[in-house]
């Protein structure tokens, strides 16, 4: 099928056998290896980017299905080689250690923060009247759904939670 997809501001053509995942879309159609295949299934996190402003596991999902749909990867993230400043707070906060999960990690956040910007609930709000508060348990349960293996969480929560609150100040 051919089809485009608009790929961190970009419009891409490809012709693709109507089975191809979004992962391996990018991967290995596009070039772009920033997006990495974990476990395939949906469990990891690994492959999240953000299509739409939301952020998905390209692993569970066709590229047919994103026809004329906005998909931002981990390179699209950072401008003119200047880090964003939630990247640059994974760097310095030591947010990762292999490496392997880290893009998932921080389009997952990127996309989090839009979430939280807009108000959306989780299971650890305590107040769904209120607008959802930046505290570890509230970015431990929205970031549930990206795994390290090397344990990093600590070093993860500290980057989002600094970002954000520079963000916010």
């Amino acid at each position: 099928m051919k089809l485009t997809l608009t790929v961190n501001g970009e419009p891409r053509a490809l012709d693709l056998d109507p089975r191809v995942t979004l992962l391996d879309a990018l991967r290995h159609h596009l070039d772009l290896p920033g997006t990495k295949k974990g476990c395939d299934h949906g469990q990891c996190g690994a492959c999240t980017v953000i299509v739409n402003g939301q952020r998905i596991n390209a692993c569970l999902t066709l590229a047919v299905m994103h026809e004329g749909d906005q998909v931002t990867t981990i390179e699209g993230l950072a401008s003119e080689g200047k880090l964003t400043p939630l990247q640059a707070a994974f760097i310095e906060h030591d947010g990762f250690q292999c490496g392997y999960c880290t893009p998932g990690q921080i389009c997952s956040a990127t996309a989090m923060a839009e979430e939280l910007r807009q108000g959306w609930p989780s299971d650890a709000t305590e107040d769904l009247e209120t607008h959802p508060s930046l505290t570890e348990a509230e970015i431990a349960e929205r970031m549930s759904g990206n795994l390290c293996r090397c344990a990093c969480y600590p070093g993860i929560r500290a980057a989002i939670l600094e970002a954000l609150q520079e963000r916010d100040a």
